[in-house]
């Protein structure tokens, strides 16, 4: 970051998703940042001011942006346009902008209807509250900037496990194969590649076993419908594969006991796709 801002000014009185979720995006940028509220930007005043004032986080004024889409920023969207890359980088910054931020930049200029926007509205206090705003805002921005640092965190969590799950597809003897000695989101790095099975540990103890699937959803090798949903008593006869306790219904997962046995039963299902493919 080079500018350290230590103070920023938004509009008083009821507030809305944008404006809360700004300030939340500016106290992780800026730890111990004071954010003011009130009705008239003071003269010379050295800070941020969004929402407020005119400014270029200020979406209220006359030519205001309209990102490519159709979709008008809001004060939080412009600010996520000048900061977000430097916190999560180029492409996940848009990728959130589009996920999180627009539906509430939307809402904001339009009105149309956002749950979370909604669900942010009602921390302002009622019509027959004797509380106060300030109060009740910081409250919704307490939650907004916990909800932030969580969606934070897992954009660069999957960010590392890009390298993770690019190591084990390296170094796996059959790339059609991949084992995971921990489960990493894997899908991003996987999809374009020969894998067609993912490995890794259950929760419940054993192993999963997930298929790869295409661009278009289609998994690439399925396992074998006669597989599908049947009871675990009876999963080891069917399938061939001793240790096999669950096939789901749509042949995407199953589980295993012992990891030889998952591999086991990729191997099958490749076979079982080699024969339906010769047979058509």
């Amino acid at each position: 970051m080079n500018t350290m801002y230590h103070c920023a000014m938004t509009h008083g009185g009821k507030f809305h998703a944008d404006d809360v979720f700004s300030s939340a995006l500016l106290r992780i940028l800026f730890p111990g940042i004071e954010i003011t509220r009130g009705y008239m930007v003071p003269s010379g005043f050295d800070g941020i001011v969004f929402d407020i004032g005119g400014g270029m986080f200020d979406h209220h004024q006359s030519g205001a942006p309209v990102r490519e889409n159709g979709v008008p920023y809001a004060a939080f969207g412009l600010l996520w346009r000048e900061f977000g890359p430097s916190l999560v980088g180029e492409e996940a910054a848009q990728r959130f902008d589009e996920a999180f931020i627009q539906p509430l930049d939307l809402d904001d200029n339009t009105g149309c209807g956002c749950p979370l926007a909604l669900a942010i509205s009602a921390f302002n206090p009622c019509w027959d509250s004797t509380g106060s705003f300030d109060q009740c805002f910081e409250k919704a921005v307490g939650m907004a900037e916990e909800m932030l640092r969580q969606q934070f965190e897992s954009i660069l969590s999957r960010q590392r496990a890009e390298g993770y799950v690019r190591d084990a597809y390296d170094s796996a003897e059959d790339k059609r194969i991949v084992f995971l000695p921990k489960f990493a989101p894997w899908k991003d790095v996987l999809m374009g590649t020969e894998a067609m099975f993912v490995i890794f540990p259950s929760l419940r103890g054993g192993f999963n076993v997930q298929v790869v699937p295409l661009e278009d959803g289609e998994a690439k090798c399925p396992f074998p419908a006669a597989w599908a949903g049947e009871p675990s008593w009876d999963l080891p006869r069917i399938s061939g594969v001793p240790s096999m306790s669950f096939c789901h219904n749509g042949r995407f997962l199953i589980t295993v006991s012992r990891v030889e046995d998952a591999y086991l039963a990729c191997q099958i299902a490749m076979r079982s796709s080699i024969r339906r493919t010769s047979a058509v």
